[in-house]
């Protein structure tokens, strides 16, 4: 697989996510505002705050997507021989891609998924090569292939 196609797929559905994330922002915050012109209900008051609180979660999103987004613009995509950042791995027949945490996605035809340096599989598996072995979680995982 060809790592800078994993990696602009990952851009895309990271600002796809990004887009989806800032338009529920701006619905919320439209939401969260009150008209001071009128009277204020007590009911129209609690939805505007629970709409302000959905707002902060959602910006704790939009800027998660932004700072991943800055992350695999970043990070040195080009071959590796041990599990770094940057490298594609096949693990127990999974492959994974070690720059930003993601849900599955397909890419060329295989099934791969994001995993982040701060992840506690990383923090095992950093510094192996293909044909290591180690237990994980009560299984035994095998580093197939680096790249």
């Amino acid at each position: 697989m060809d790592k800078q196609i994993i990696r602009e797929t990952m851009l895309s559905l990271e600002k796809g996510a990004l887009e989806s994330a800032r338009e529920k922002y701006l619905d919320y915050v439209a939401g969260a505002r009150l008209d001071r012109s009128e009277p204020i209900e007590d009911d129209e008051q609690a939805q505007a705050e629970i709409a302000s609180d959905l707002s902060e979660a959602l910006d704790d999103t939009v800027h998660n997507h932004t700072d991943k987004i800055e992350k695999l613009e970043k990070i040195d995509f080009g071959p590796k021989s041990s599990v770094q950042e940057g490298a594609l791995i096949k693990l127990s027949g999974r492959h994974f891609i070690v720059a930003v945490s993601t849900g599955r996605f397909s890419c060329e035809g295989q099934e791969v998924m994001g995993i982040s340096t701060m992840s506690p599989i990383f923090a095992e598996i950093e510094g192996m090569r293909a044909g290591e072995s180690l237990d994980f979680s009560g299984r035994k995982l095998v580093v197939e292939e680096i790249a």
